[in-house]
């Protein structure tokens, strides 16, 4: 997955460096902005259980395209609306296993000495919705952006792991986890660096995943850079 994102970084690098070169050209007073997105996030969980904690580094890998769609004269004020591919990975010591009935358990891994790997991941289409504002112009490619939205995800698969004393432990696409994730978004910087904000406003887990009869209400926070290209 890490070298997929390279690749899509450097071809939407060069995508964006042949747009400029047509642009340097011809003015387009129609011009639309910031079409492809690609990005990076650390992943953290939100409102964990008593004594569930994160190890190691969480990351998500996210890129997708946004139709631009200026709603005033000067074409700095938009809405953009697109489609994307989102893979996130959240390192935890939440242990997901199943009984004898193959109905999914948790329990808290207390002791980290004990395993050597224990996660879940998922990878998602989103439909990102966006209100944009920017200083661009026809003719200024370097410019400061505010960007601020929602997201909807549908989480086409899910994976947990665990590896440790325990042996291995796998499953895919186990029943409470929520199929659909949705959140808010923000994205601000200037010309191609801009930093990424997504709080999801549902768990992860479906109400019927409960951790010594409490449910469990995590939720995915997301914090990292967005680069976008025309």
């Amino acid at each position: 997955m890490k070298h997929l994102f390279i690749s899509v970084f450097f071809l939407m690098h060069f995508v964006y460096c042949f747009a400029q070169e047509i642009n340097d050209k011809e003015v387009d007073s129609l011009y639309r902005e910031d079409q492809f997105y690609a990005g990076v996030t650390y992943n953290l969980l939100g409102n964990m259980p008593k004594d569930v904690e994160q190890s190691g580094f969480s990351l998500g890998f996210h890129l997708g395209f946004i139709k631009d769609m200026p709603i005033n004269k000067n074409r700095n004020v938009a809405i953009g609306v697109g489609l994307g591919y989102s893979s996130n990975s959240f390192n935890q010591n939440l242990l997901v296993d199943k009984d004898n009935m193959g109905k999914a358990t948790y329990s808290v891994l207390k002791d980290n000495n004990t395993f050597i790997k224990n996660k879940f991941s998922n990878h998602l289409i989103e439909l990102p919705i966006e209100f944009r504002w920017r200083t661009s112009t026809a003719t200024e490619y370097d410019f400061w952006r505010i960007y601020t939205g929602f997201k909807l995800g549908y989480v086409f698969t899910h994976t947990t792991k665990y590896r440790g004393d325990l042996g291995r432990i796998r499953y895919t696409n186990i029943e409470d986890f929520n199929n659909f994730q949705y959140g808010l978004t923000l994205s601000a910087g200037y010309n191609t660096w801009n930093i990424f904000l997504y709080y999801a406003l549902n768990p992860i887990f479906s109400s019927d995943a409960n951790l010594d009869g409490n449910k469990i209400d995590m939720n995915t926070i997301k914090i990292g850079l967005m680069f976008y290209i025309l």
